[in-house]
C-alpha cells in the first residue's frame, strides 16, 4: 500500500531528494528578494548605511570643534 514511503527509508535516496527540496527554496528565496522594483530599490538603499552612520558621526564631531 505505502510502497513509495518504503522509497524515503534508505539514506542514498532520501539525501539527495533533501538536497533538492533545500536548492529548490533557496532558489525561491533568492528570487523573491530580487525580483519586485520596490523591494529591489530598497535593497540597494541599504547598502550605504555603514557608510552614513559614519558620515554623520564625522560631521558632529567637526561641529564640536
Amino acid at each position: 500500500m505505502f510502497e513509495w514511503l518504503e522509497w524515503f527509508t534508505h539514506m542514498e535516496n532520501t539525501k539527495p531528494f533533501a538536497l533538492v527540496i533545500f536548492f529548490i527554496t533557496f532558489v525561491l528565496i533568492i528570487l523573491y528578494i530580487y525580483t519586485g522594483k520596490k523591494r529591489s530599490q530598497r535593497l540597494e538603499s541599504y547598502k550605504n548605511i555603514p557608510l552614513e552612520d559614519d558620515d554623520l558621526d564625522h560631521h558632529k564631531d567637526l561641529d564640536h570643534e
